[in-house]
């Protein structure tokens, strides 16, 4: 019935609202901190503690709601990751619509609340949490920065949610947060490390910039698709022997069996 998909779609907006309102709200803070470090001379240290807080705030945002909602819905909040599950054929083609619709919806009204609660000057600044590329960062090089991030990030959902020797009940939402935080760690003051459509679409719609937008909607769609075929053909269609100690009931392939199974 229609209502399965509903609620499993009212959960993918909940996680896409958390994202965009903590991730970007942590970035909008950021700014309005810096602004103030700026004025004291301390641009610097702000800019370092700001990096490792925004990292932080995406890849908490996120581990949470997994944690909390993947077992209704697989936790995507992604567009991305929702078009990777379609075309492997893990997500019925009906569900992944109503995904899509839920992601981008929650990132909007998540966008509209951060306006409202930041002054002007603030979104200006900071741009309401629109992703944008670094200084010396061309479009090419940013589309294969969120190319190479996304392919992370869902490499890491496949291996640890849709294997089923995977780690979903223990670990998958801390690992899909670690991820993201690396990410944006590593990619934040380059592209913005979305990584995620959704998280680029709420903030553009309503700041009403669409500055080189097609860097975040292209280069997680090419980087979620090349992880989930990859993982699809190499592991979950033909699963690879197990690996580890006899004591642990795994079985354990001598020298060699593993490198010609």
């Amino acid at each position: 019935m229609f209502y399965e998909p509903l609620r499993r779609g009212f959960a993918e907006f909940i996680g896409a609202f958390t994202l965009i309102f903590i991730g970007a709200g942590a970035t909008l803070t950021f700014t309005k901190l810096f602004a103030a470090a700026f004025a004291q001379g301390a641009a610097d240290t702000a800019t370092g503690l700001g990096l490792v807080g925004i990292a932080l705030a995406h890849g908490l945002a996120i581990a949470v709601m997994v944690s909390a909602v993947g077992h209704i819905s697989g936790g995507h909040f992604n567009p991305a990751i929702t078009f990777g599950f379609l075309i492997t054929r893990r997500l019925a083609p009906m569900l992944a619509l109503v995904y899509w619709i839920a992601q981008l919806t929650g990132a909007v009204f998540a966008a509209l609340l951060l306006k409202w609660f930041y002054p002007e000057r603030i979104r200006n600044l900071g741009h309401l949490g629109v992703p944008a590329l670094g200084a010396g960062v061309s479009q090419w090089q940013g589309f294969v920065i969120e190319i190479v991030l996304t392919f992370f990030l869902v490499w890491v959902v496949f291996a640890t949610a849709a294997d089923p020797g995977g780690t979903f009940k223990s670990i998958a939402g801390l690992a899909i947060g670690l991820t993201i935080t690396l990410d944006v760690l590593m990619g934040g003051p380059l592209t913005g490390a979305a990584m995620n459509p959704a998280r680029a679409f709420g903030p553009q719609l309503v700041q009403n910039d669409w500055t080189k937008c097609w860097v975040w909607y292209a280069g997680p769609v090419v980087g979620a698709s090349a992880a989930a075929l990859i993982y699809e053909w190499l592991y979950l269609r033909m699963r690879p022997l197990p690996v580890g100690p006899p004591e642990t009931g795994v079985i354990e392939p001598r020298p060699g069996e593993t490198a010609v199974s």
